[in-house]
């Protein structure tokens, strides 16, 4: 919610002075460098990960700083629909798509989080919160989660509502299928697929 608040002030800031997309490309800047591109690095590992033959070749990858040709594409895919999406969300409700993106995409960490095992034992990011939110913060959380999209889009939070449920859901299946679990890239990766939905869905035109 922070997050998200401080980039759409930003956007406030820059409007009168900058067209859609210079401005969308410094928000954008703005929230890669406040998160220190830890949800882009997540993304990129997986990306390139996946194109092992089996979970501990990938899970090797995803240790390994280098990143592949299919990590380079994800995140510039990342950053270049994230600018477009960005500058094309309507101006009088940018604000409420933009907190709604960054309350729902950090959300999907929690059902992530709450159910699967962690891809390794013992070690790892994922391993030091895979299988242990509790319950009540679920709960906690996703009431919080949903009574700010709502209030923030109204009747057309129904849409990233169902697209936040739907990323991590299918993100879990190929999770659990390619590395037997979940590893703290993987929290980045839906992380990022989270937000660009979100904004996707501001920008659709019936």
């Amino acid at each position: 919610l922070a997050i998200g608040s401080g980039a759409a002030l930003l956007e406030k800031v820059l409007a009168p002075h900058l067209g859609r997309p210079a401005s969308a490309v410094v928000v954008l800047l703005y929230l890669v460098l406040i998160t220190g591109c830890l949800h882009e690095d997540g993304l990129a590992d997986v990306a390139d990960s996946l194109g092992g033959w089996n979970p501990e070749q990938r899970l090797a990858i995803l240790r390994d700083s280098r990143i592949g040709t299919y990590g380079a594409t994800a995140l510039v895919l990342s950053l270049l629909s994230r600018a477009v999406l960005l500058a094309g969300l309507p101006l009088e409700h940018f604000t409420a798509y933009l907190i709604s993106a960054h309350v729902l995409c950090r959300w999907s960490t929690l059902p992530l989080s709450y159910y699967l095992p962690s891809a390794r034992d013992g070690e790892g990011q994922g391993a030091r919160i895979a299988k242990l939110t509790s319950a009540s913060s679920l709960i906690v959380g996703s009431i919080f989660t949903l009574a700010t999209v709502v209030v923030a889009l109204r009747k057309a939070a129904i849409a990233p509502l169902l697209s936040a449920v739907a990323i991590p859901l299918l993100s879990s299946l190929v999770y659990m299928r390619k590395f037997g679990g979940i590893t703290g890239d993987c929290f980045g990766a839906t992380n990022q697929l989270t937000e660009i939905a979100v904004y996707l869905c501001g920008v659709w035109t019936p």
